[in-house]
């Protein structure tokens, strides 16, 4: 039986899943609704996908019988109304990343999901690519030997965009591109958390990040260290050294390749 999808919010972010998930065979994924403020943007979307309803508030959406999980692409600071309103209902949900924008309420939609027994992803989709899974099955298997040290490097001249650039917005390049640094020490690591971090990093004028550079400190002497920007084109690259090698993962870390 097909996985019944309902879309919340009608951004360009869900434009995108919404592509992607139409690739995937329609016995197995089914759009069943979209739902954004807007009645006119829900329906446009809809029109443009596909999709057989279309609802101008989120609450029609999650009170939808028909639909079985939700796509959250909403902006940044929605989030955690957002997804406890689709937990709420008993709907499964997948939530652009960041899950939120702080540990509390990531913690809060966790413990919701956990009392409910429901799903609750984080959508982070480097994590699922190609390149990632030789990387891990590399690692898995021990062809670099034990992992010592790891350098990730993502930057992107983003600085104007205003998601990334307004507090308002959730901005900030950490959140934005950043976590996929993050996400490569993690998965090196086993998701290991790390003993100690500094970091330091500089605000824009409206004291949202703009750059970030952490050092990671890891027991028996493991080490990494992350590097992100909006302001320049970083390499956008990664070395995972091991006892026996080195892996680099290079041109950039999301590429689907």
């Amino acid at each position: 039986m097909a996985t019944r999808w309902g879309i919340l919010s009608a951004g360009r972010i869900c434009h995108d899943f919404v592509s992607a998930l139409r690739i995937l065979p329609s016995d197995e994924h089914q759009l069943v609704a979209v739902a954004a403020r807007d009645l006119k943007s829900a329906q446009e979307f809809a029109r443009i996908h596909g999709i057989p309803k279309a609802y101008g508030t989120y609450d029609e959406l999650v009170r939808d019988p028909d639909v079985e999980v939700v796509y959250v692409g909403a902006i940044n600071p929605h989030h955690l109304a957002t997804v406890k309103l689709v937990l709420s209902h008993g709907k499964h949900v997948l939530v652009e990343k960041p899950l939120t924008l702080n540990e509390k309420g990531s913690e809060e939609l966790i413990a919701t999901a956990r009392r409910h027994n429901l799903f609750l992803m984080e959508a982070l989709w480097s994590r699922f690519l190609p390149s990632y899974d030789f990387v891990m099955n590399a690692i898995k298997t021990g062809a670099i030997g034990q992992v010592y040290h790891v350098d990730v490097t993502f930057g992107k001249a983003v600085a104007d965009k205003a998601k990334l650039a307004r507090k308002a917005l959730g901005g900030g390049t950490f959140m934005d591109i950043g976590i996929y640094t993050l996400n490569v020490v993690l998965m090196a690591f086993g998701d290991e958390q790390p003993l100690e971090v500094k970091a330091v990093g500089h605000l824009n004028q409206y004291g949202v990040d703009e750059s970030v550079s952490a050092v990671f400190k890891y027991s028996d002497g493991r080490t990494a260290n992350i590097a992100t920007s909006a302001r320049v084109n970083l390499p956008c690259e990664a070395h995972i050294v091991g006892t026996k090698g080195t892996i680099k993962v290079s041109v950039d870390l999301i590429s689907t390749s």
